[in-house]
């Protein structure tokens, strides 16, 4: 874990996913202040207001921190601007391939790189690209996630590339001993999220939290695609009405593709704005029924509400043992 915790500047390479209105200024900070490597979520964010939670976070922080960025934000240059403004050390690419100059324009202000890749030869890609670390990120993750099983990921792409690279695994983890097995592996690192969300620094809705702690593995469904011509990411989440309307979003959507009243790009931004809303519903305002509880399947492993400390140091604890046995 050496080399991650060195490519971080932090004490454990253990990342904090990126969780819309989750992983905010509060969350961030005393993760990395724990001695792991919290990571604020764009999303959605305007410039001004990603502009607003860094100088936030950084007023807590003592540690570095990360900001991610998702690929298909339209303004995603100028919040690439913001993170040179404030010196952010590293930007992590997430929810596509990163587009054209973007890798150029963050290494440009001497910030790292970290992507995400669902195939081994796009991974490979990238990193020649400029890419200076890759997370592989399996389908147990909470959110936006690719259709491979994090174990299988680990078992393609970590022989091929961990020697020279650094790879963060992600996906399901929420136990030191897995985190044990990965970094035999050769990962440098993993991310978690799940595990994160209901820390007692989350400003997440005690409905929210509630309904992480009630919740089963199974009950950690992924969402399905209505329509083959909207690209539409499938997201894991908590079963409740709000997965059953993003079915009827989806159907709307590509009503409005037929009739040609709106373009692709659009389609696919209205799905976006979708899930930012109802995250805020669940998040923010603990609609935990029409919102999105957006969970890995590490859900079942959340039972209390913990300091994100304590949470870090028994990851830690666990794993040395795995490691020392």
């Amino acid at each position: 874990m050496a080399r991650g915790a060195e490519f971080l500047g932090s004490e454990h390479a253990i990342l904090c996913g990126a969780m819309s209105w989750v992983s905010e200024r509060n969350l961030v900070s005393a993760i990395s202040n724990a001695g792991g490597f919290g990571v604020i979520a764009c999303g959605a964010m305007t410039p001004e207001l990603l502009d607003a939670e860094i100088a936030a976070t950084k007023a807590l922080a003592t540690r570095p921190f990360g900001v991610n960025l998702i690929t298909m934000h339209p303004q995603l240059f100028d919040l690439i601007a913001v993170c040179e403004k404030h010196g952010v050390g590293h930007v992590v690419l997430a929810g596509g391939i990163p587009p054209k100059g973007s890798v150029e324009a963050i290494k440009a202000f001497g910030a790292k790189v970290l992507v995400f890749a669902p195939t081994l030869a796009l991974a490979k890609k990238l990193l020649r690209s400029g890419a200076d670390a890759l997370v592989i990120e399996g389908s147990e993750a909470g959110g936006h996630i690719g259709p491979v099983a994090t174990s299988v990921l680990a078992q393609e792409f970590l022989p091929a590339l961990a020697a020279d690279h650094l790879v963060f695994v992600a996906g399901g983890i929420g136990r030191g001993e897995m985190i044990a097995s990965y970094l035999e592996m050769g990962a440098a690192g993993v991310q978690l999220g799940t595990r994160f969300a209901c820390a007692t620094e989350s400003i997440a809705h005690p409905a929210f939290k509630q309904a992480f702690f009630r919740a089963n593995a199974r009950d950690a469904v992924a969402s399905v695609q209505v329509d083959p011509r909207l690209p539409v990411i499938p997201v894991r989440a908590l079963k409740n009405k709000g997965t059953e309307e993003f079915t009827a979003k989806q159907r709307e959507v590509a009503q409005l593709l037929d009739e040609g009243k709106i373009e692709m790009g659009e389609a696919q931004l209205k799905i976006e704005h979708f899930w930012a809303g109802a995250l805020r519903r669940a998040v923010i305002d603990g609609d935990v029924e029409n919102g999105s509880l957006m969970a890995g399947q590490s859900v079942g492993m959340v039972t209390r509400e913990e300091p994100a400390a304590a949470i870090i140091a028994e990851l830690i604890a666990e794993c040395e043992a795995a490691l020392a046995a």
